[in-house]
């Protein structure tokens, strides 16, 4: 798949993103119903329903690119997938649930184990980021694109970290102490990704827990504005496991944080 194949879709996912992050918006005011996975985490009639709209969309545009959605995937069935698409319908649906601004709506696409494209929607701050192959990452947002570098915006001397815990445990403690952060804030949606990308913050950790839709569209943003994205081990960030879990992540925005 080429770059203006990949462009065409992405341009055509943006007016659905739209679509979807206003029907988020009108089930919160309207009254979020939610229900507990077998997981133990909470899904909504918003997820449902963002689910439906985004999935609906892609199987028009690719018919035969399967799609795997963490509100319907099986997973009790193998994966054997190597190019797929990989959905997130809502990241941060405790964020969503508690009415807070950074929940996020997510699609990436999966080519032979690599993120080529990745589409995030942030409903509440007007604001979809996209990207397509390499050197394509861009802001949406007032019918404005700007292309995103992750240029550091972050003050000379400081370097900001992103992490999901409010209390990160002893492997990210040391960590964020090797890359010489001096101050970090917990995020837990995709727009962590978002943020790295426009070089509001440097660097992002996390230790095993993630599944692939958590991260697939987030990173082929990051990536495609000039990010590394390994693991804390420094091996190559890959998808299509049998199980769809991910190991721990990491994503700077180049390797000298201070430039």
């Amino acid at each position: 798949m080429n770059n203006k194949e990949l462009k065409d879709i992405v341009e055509n996912l943006i007016p659905t993103f739209d679509n979807a992050g206003e029907e988020s918006i009108k089930i919160e005011k309207e009254g979020v119903k939610i229900k507990t996975k077998e997981d133990g985490s909470p899904v909504t009639n918003g997820d449902l329903k963002v689910n439906e709209i985004i999935t609906n969309k892609i199987s028009n545009l690719t018919p035969s690119i399967p799609i795997i959605s963490e509100e319907t995937v099986d997973l009790n069935k193998k994966n054997t997938l190597k190019t797929f698409w990989l959905i997130d319908p809502i990241d941060g649906t405790k964020e969503y649930i508690a009415g807070r601004s950074e929940y996020t709506l997510n699609a990436g696409l999966i080519v032979n184990t690599l993120p080529v494209l990745g589409i995030i929607g942030v409903p509440k701050k007007n604001q979809i980021f996209y990207s397509y192959g390499k050197n394509n990452s861009y802001l949406l947002e007032k019918n404005k694109n700007k292309k995103l570098n992750c240029k550091k915006q972050t003050p000379k001397g400081e370097i900001l970290a992103l992490t999901n815990h409010e209390k990160p445990p002893e492997l990210i403690l040391k960590k964020l102490k090797e890359f010489n952060v001096t101050s970090f804030r917990k995020l837990s949606s995709s727009y962590k990704y978002c943020l790295i990308a426009t070089g509001e913050y440097d660097l992002y950790l996390d230790k095993v827990r993630a599944n692939e839709w958590d991260d697939a569209a987030g990173h082929a943003i990051a990536e495609s504005a000039g990010a590394i994205v390994t693991s804390l081990e420094n091996e190559k960030f890959i998808y299509g496991k049998e199980d769809y879990k991910n190991p721990t992540i990491l994503i700077r925005r180049n390797n000298n944080l201070n430039d």
